[in-house]
């Protein structure tokens, strides 16, 4: 059955025509709205909120580290709570809310004590408590939903893991922070260089206002603070960062787009409205999500540990 929505009723002969919408007026990837901001946000409030989150983050690394992990879970929830929110509204899609919800916490928790291990075990037995959770609806959607679920334990919960396991080694607090600061300077950097000189799309289907000045903005500071981070942090080779640098950004950035993607593809603006000036937590686990695991592995094959 077709609604009406997707298939309205022609005009008759000789009636008005209604003005074709502007497509710069309504952008559901995110880009659309009255502007308070190029960003299309209240940037004191967005500033603020983010200034308080980072307070939180400092606090938990620089008090008990293993504080963080707390942080992540509930982090985890509530993007894992906008993602399902975001998909049964706009697309009907009926999630394996318990399994990935439940299963999401266990591979978060379970990574510091059993590490990669702990994760992988914790993603299977999800996985198959996906599949019986939806079996039980019957045969209708059954792929569909079960995608989206997939979609959703391994980019938030599965990927936010790997964040524990930065954390857990006696220089973890350093790690996660040069993963967050790597992120955060690749965030500011494209922000910034393409707001003010950015032309030349890079993503005009996914994300108009995403530029190469952006990105070679995001490259430059990017890399210059994973260079010092590590340099200053981790107590490692400076030269380092210009290949962590890089690499982060690239997943960052893939994660921006990833989310953008999503929005347009289910036709919404934000993924929630937890965060005032931000819209969802979504919007800010993004790119920290897709690049968490990398930051692991980067971190872990190039960096020693100091206790």
């Amino acid at each position: 059955m077709t609604s009406s929505a997707s298939n309205p009723p022609k005009p008759a002969p000789g009636a008005p025509t209604a003005p074709a919408p502007d497509p710069t007026a309504a952008d559901p990837g995110g880009d659309t709205g009255e502007k308070k901001s190029r960003a299309g946000r209240n940037l004191p409030l967005a500033i603020g909120v983010g200034l308080g989150m980072g307070a939180v983050v400092l606090v938990s690394l620089l008090t008990v580290r293993q504080a963080w992990i707390g942080v992540v879970a509930v982090c985890a929830v509530i993007g894992t709570w906008e993602l399902f929110g975001a998909l049964h509204r706009a697309a009907g899609i009926r999630l394996s809310r318990v399994p990935v919800l439940v299963g999401g916490q266990a591979m978060i928790w379970l990574a510091w004590p059993f590490g990669t291990e702990g994760i992988l075990g914790g993603l299977m037995v999800t996985v198959i408590g996906c599949f019986l959770w939806r079996m039980r609806l019957g045969a209708g959607g059954f792929v569909r939903d079960v995608g989206a679920s997939m979609l959703v334990l391994c980019w938030v919960p599965l990927f936010m893991a790997f964040g524990t396991m930065l954390v857990v080694p006696p220089d973890g607090a350093a790690r996660v922070l040069t993963f967050l600061i790597v992120v955060i300077c690749s965030d500011t950097g494209g922000y910034a260089l393409g707001a003010l000189i950015g032309k030349h799309p890079m993503a005009p289907k996914v994300s108009p206002k995403k530029s190469w000045e952006g990105f070679a903005g995001s490259i430059i500071l990017g890399s210059t603070g994973a260079c010092l981070s590590i340099a200053f942090l981790l107590g490692d080779h400076w030269w380092w960062g210009l290949v962590v640098g890089p690499l982060l950004v690239g997943t960052a950035v893939t994660g921006d787009l990833v989310e953008s993607l999503v929005k347009r593809d289910l036709g919404i603006k934000d993924m929630g409205s937890v965060l005032p000036g931000h819209g969802g937590l979504m919007e800010r686990l993004d790119s920290l999500c897709t690049s968490a695991p990398v930051a692991w592995l980067l971190l872990y094959l190039l960096v020693p540990i100091h206790g």
